[in-house]
């Protein structure tokens, strides 16, 4: 197998996994418009709408309203969205999203072919290892919710390639090596922050495992290469560090960065358990937490998943050649990732925990590790399939090596493969959102609903899909907690509440708190228009707990009704920006609250919808009765 085939089969593979998308209309189909993948469709939007009205490609205000949101401090991608802008002009962020997602794994396991064939020059072994890291269980996850700064690992086997060089075999200049680790190294901040900070510590512990090794078994050797080695390290660290600096000035200290823990429970779900590595699945969890992810097929397992098959074949193979050093520290960097990649447990320690102490590296989610484990593991078995080649360099060899290959991977192809290949869903907008909000003037700011902040992220689907055209309060990430809402804490609650309503936080009731609460928000984001759209042919995780009763609290809020247009109840002249007497940009609302009774929102609700239920379409039943409740009121 030449590489320009093994490259076309893993494009073919990657194809396989997205084909629905492509089959249905890889323009209008993808995962999800909802969840995680609402969110990317707008990381893929945004550099192709900065791009062509002269704005900054890693800052927009167009998200959470007016501070705006900050690309490089959040999963923004951009190492992918932006070479694929041509794609997103084109036939807009759906495609350059199905894409990317087609190539991530394709163009990992590629990069991890031609780099294993350092150590696996048997071209059938290195194709089999290129399998394994590429379509691992861990790049799987990643793409089951878009979650493409998990799933994009395509530089990772090119840094591995270059340090071999720079430490090992020296066969080229000490600072060209170097520098090309350093280019490497700014190529993957922009795939992911995170699996950068994971491999600047992975090659810590690489290198003190080698050089201890090297003190035991080859003093020589070390004294040798160390020069050449210190000067190539040396060489990519001043390039790295010259090129990233403003970035990683950006990401830290630009408009719109986050400070702190980046997210608050990333602990309760940021590790596995040890089981994660040979049970095919998670602990069963409700099927409104996966759905909130952006996939609503079926659950695929355990990232970790290598199977006995796999770890039964390493072990022998590191057993049968023990003599060769090198499948020991490959094995070392697996067994570090997988105990680095294990959750916290109380009363147990776990190495990860130490990251918890370190400003910046406390937002290591511990599975990511595994990005690495997985790399380890697709090196140990590229080199235990040459070497059992090489012991019958004939037809036996071929028949051997693939009996061991087939232990290794029929026990995750047998569990992944049923459920896939992804199951597609059309990203459809609400009428309103096609009809009007394409044409809306310049300087609107929209409160959507469900707000993109109540944890139902489809309003950023809808947003992306109309090139980005307004602005909008709240949004998905990192920066979407309550912590972070500032003085707007208790409306954004509040909006949160009654979008979702499935947590411990009860549907707001339109008390005079609430209502207030509200305006403040709305005032904080300098919201010109609240939209109420509805679809009534959309699950209840993308259309929001009840529109109508939204509708109802709306109007009590903004002491008004709306206008029905294009099947949404929609709130113009919200607010109207003024400036105090130090010239500070505000917003003041222009109408106010109803005072209604107790219980007057949800007998609205009822009446209006009747016994068509909460996906009945707008009307001005609702409204008109929370403007009599409010007028009755004593």
């Amino acid at each position: 197998m030449r590489t320009a085939e093994a490259g076309l089969v893993y494009l073919a593979l990657g194809f396989l996994l997205w084909v629905r998308a492509w089959s249905e209309g890889a323009t209008t189909h993808t995962l999800c418009g909802c969840g995680d993948p609402a969110m990317y469709l707008w990381f893929f939007q945004w550099p192709a709408t900065a791009i062509t009205h002269g704005h900054n490609p890693f800052y927009s205000t167009a998200l959470f309203h007016p501070g705006g949101v900050n690309l490089l401090a959040q999963a923004g991608v951009t190492g992918l969205s932006v070479p694929l802008i041509p794609v997103t002009l084109l036939w807009g962020p759906v495609a350059s999203l199905n894409v990317a997602a087609t190539l991530t794994p394709a163009l990992s396991a590629f990069t991890a072919f031609v780099v294993l064939r350092r150590w696996a020059p048997w071209t059938p072994a290195a194709f089999v290892g290129g399998l394994l890291f590429g379509f691992s269980p861990f790049v799987l996850n990643g793409l089951e919710i878009a979650s493409l700064n998990a799933a994009a690992l395509m530089l990772l086997p090119l840094v591995l390639a270059v340090l071999d060089e720079i430490l090992i075999r020296q066969r080229h200049g000490a600072v060209a090596a170097g520098a090309l680790l350093g280019l490497l190294l700014f190529g993957q901040f922009f795939l992911s922050t995170e699996l950068l900070l994971i491999a600047v510590l992975v090659i810590g512990a690489g290198l003190v495992a080698l050089v201890v090794g090297a003190v035991v078994l080859d003093r020589d050797g070390l004294l040798r290469r160390a020069p050449h080695a210190a000067k190539g390290l040396a060489s990519g660290a001043v390039v790295s560090a010259v090129l990233l600096a403003g970035p990683v000035w950006f990401a830290l200290a630009g408009p719109a960065h986050l400070s702190g823990l980046l997210w608050p429970d990333s602990q309760i779900v940021g590790g596995y358990v040890p089981s994660s590595f040979v049970a095919p699945v998670y602990p069963p969890g409700p099927a409104a937490y996966y759905a909130l992810g952006g996939y609503l097929g079926p659950h695929l397992g355990s990232s970790a998943y290598l199977g006995w098959g796999a770890l039964a074949v390493l072990a022998a193979g590191i057993g049968l050649f023990w003599r060769d050093a090198r499948l020991w520290f490959f094995a070392f960097v697996l067994l570090l990732c997988a105990v680095m990649s294990l959750g916290a447990v109380p009363g147990t320690f776990r190495p990860s925990q130490l990251l918890a102490r370190v400003p910046v590296l406390d937002n290591v989610v511990e599975q990511r590790f595994m990005a690495f484990g997985f790399l380890a593991a697709a090196v140990l078995l590229a080199m235990i399939l040459h070497k059992v080649h090489e012991l019958k360099p004939d037809w036996r060899g071929v028949v051997g090596t693939l009996a061991v290959a087939s232990v290794a991977l029929v026990p995750v192809i047998v569990t992944f493969a049923p459920k896939l290949p992804f199951t597609m869903q059309a990203v459809t907008l609400p009428r309103w959102y096609t009809e009007k909000a394409p044409n809306l003037p310049p300087g609107r700011v929209l409160l959507s609903y469900p707000a993109p902040s109540s944890g139902i992220q489809v309003a950023m689907a809808w947003q992306a899909v109309n090139r980005i055209n307004y602005s909008q309060a709240g949004g998905g990430g990192p920066q979407n907690t309550a912590a972070r809402a500032g003085s707007a804490r208790a409306g954004y609650t509040v909006l949160g509440a009654l979008g979702l309503s499935l947590g411990p936080i009860p549907e707001p009731t339109g008390t005079s708190a609430q209502l207030a609460a509200v305006r403040h928000a709305l005032a904080v984001w300098r919201v010109t228009t609240v939209v109420i759209a509805t679809d009534s042919g959309a699950p209840v995780l993308e259309r929001g707990h009840d529109p109508t009763y939204a509708a109802a609290f709306m109007t009590a809020a903004l002491g008004r009704r709306p206008v029905l247009e294009a099947g949404a109840w929609v709130w113009d002249g919200v607010s109207q920006p003024r400036h105090d007497r130090f010239s500070v940009p505000l917003s003041v609302p222009l109408s106010v609250p109803l005072s209604v009774p107790a219980g007057s929102l949800q007998r609205c609700t009822e009446e209006a919808e009747g016994r068509a239920g909460p996906s009945h379409g707008p009307s001005e039943k609702v409204s008109n009765c929370v403007v009599r409740a409010a007028s009755a009121a004593p």
